[in-house]
């Protein structure tokens, strides 16, 4: 056994003895390291328009696709911690296969440090060709798209691919894209102008708070350390078992997002309980929430930081509706701002007010929201031949899915833009005052 197992170690994981293929379930419990789902379900079915009306203009946000992480000791540390098992030669069989997929994988990731995989691309081509395919009338003839990104090369690739499917669908489009410092206020940071001095800070130290007394109410069981260290006194001796469980879990959680030619049977969540998993996936759903959602507890301004962006959506949509053209604008960033963003517009009553931190999850789901290629989409439609506002009607989709706004409906899932204009506005002005 012992000279099959060395054999084992000898090559490329790919005959892994305890590999699993995830199921949905195991990988939404990955928080925001969630591939997009769309790569493997069905497409949602989109309610046709109002008789008369069709679509003419987007407003988009996207984060970036599914990516390498970020910062190297993700991949570095949980090795060093199993190496110091390996040289007490107390690893399992498991452990020790374990390790050696970590090996390939810290050795593979080195120069990648947060880059978008080749999954992320997939994933943004995908976006674009549906895009397309749903909203014919935006990207016809010689339609305008402008893009704009974040800096970070993972949301300008992302960007990129998804331009240049729109190129491939129709190459007369008229395209303008940059990524500048200059957009990157409304793009990918928060805007706490207006508020009061000290709220910010002092609701990200009530975060951590909230979170330490959360976590004590939830502690994590560790019941990993016994498929992987074969005695668990050495663990809790020599070993750093929470870090080490951190750093296994996001590197079990991401492991969906790599080349699966590359990393065929690296998905490591065989060492986790299915209790481990749910309460970890908790933890991470309540802080995101804190981070980005509306509660008296944070005092109701962490989604407010996306004001200014917001406002940049309904102007830009503005411009739009004064035009006989017809074309998109969009922005690509980081879930850290599509997050609160998605609480401010209200999408599926992700707006709603939470106070008490006590079985959230049955109302906030953050695998919902912002998944790896997560996207919000604002399509707009007025009547052929119509540059009145007044005649605009407005549709949200989130990761492609329609969703709710928050103003009465005209019909199914459409809304009109004056009723929905006016409600934001009113809604980001009492930021100010």
């Amino acid at each position: 056994m012992k000279r099959f197992l060395t054999l084992l170690l000898s090559v490329p994981i790919i005959l892994s003895l305890w590999a699993v293929e995830p199921t949905e379930d195991m990988r939404q419990k990955a928080s925001n390291y969630y591939a997009y789902p769309l790569e493997r379900s069905e497409v949602p079915e989109l309610t046709p328009a109002p008789k008369g009306y069709e679509p003419f203009h987007i407003e988009h946000y996207g984060r970036h696709g599914s990516r390498w992480h970020i910062g190297q000791k993700a991949y570095n540390k949980p090795v060093e911690i199993l190496e110091i098992a390996e040289r007490n030669k107390q690893l399992t069989p498991r452990g020790e296969e374990l390790l050696a997929q970590l090996r390939q994988l810290q050795k593979a990731s080195i120069g990648r440090d947060g880059e978008l995989s080749p999954l992320g691309a997939i994933q943004h081509r995908g976006i674009a060709r549906r895009m397309v395919h749903n909203f014919p009338e935006v990207f016809a003839d010689s339609g305008y798209v402008t893009a704009r990104s974040s800096t970070v090369v993972r949301c300008i690739l992302s960007m990129d691919n998804e331009l240049q499917e729109m190129l491939a669908h129709n190459p007369s489009l008229r395209i303008t894209s940059d990524a500048s410092e200059a957009d990157m206020d409304y793009i990918a940071r928060n805007d706490t102008t207006g508020m009061e001095p000290g709220a910010w800070y002092r609701t990200s130290q009530k975060i951590e708070q909230l979170m330490r007394d959360y976590s004590k109410q939830h502690p994590d069981s560790y019941d990993f350390i016994d498929v992987i260290i074969k005695y668990p006194q050495f663990a809790r001796d020599s070993l750093p078992v929470a870090n080490l469980f951190h750093y296994l879990y996001n590197v079990a959680a991401n492991a969906q997002s790599l080349d699966r030619s590359q990393f065929p049977n690296f998905a490591p969540y065989d060492i986790f309980t299915p209790e481990e998993m749910e309460n970890r996936w908790r933890t991470q759903n309540t802080r995101w929430f804190l981070r980005a959602g509306n509660s008296q507890l944070t005092e109701g301004i962490r989604p407010m930081a996306q004001s200014h962006l917001l406002r940049n959506i309904i102007e830009s949509a503005d411009s739009a509706m004064t035009s006989p053209n017809h074309g998109a604008n969009l922005r690509f960033g980081h879930e850290v701002i599509l997050l609160p963003l998605t609480v401010l517009l209200d999408l599926d009553g992700y707006g709603v007010e939470i106070n008490d931190l006590d079985g959230i999850e049955q109302i906030w789901r953050d695998y919902e929201i912002f998944p790896m290629g997560s996207n919000i989409q604002l399509i707009f439609y007025r009547p052929e031949g119509s540059t009145n506002p007044d005649d605009v009607l407005v549709k949200a989709l989130l990761n492609e899915r329609e969703v709710t706004l928050p103003v009465d409906p005209v019909s199914g899932p459409y809304y009109r833009w004056s009723d929905l204009r006016k409600h934001y506005l009113d809604k980001i002005s009492t930021k100010s005052k």
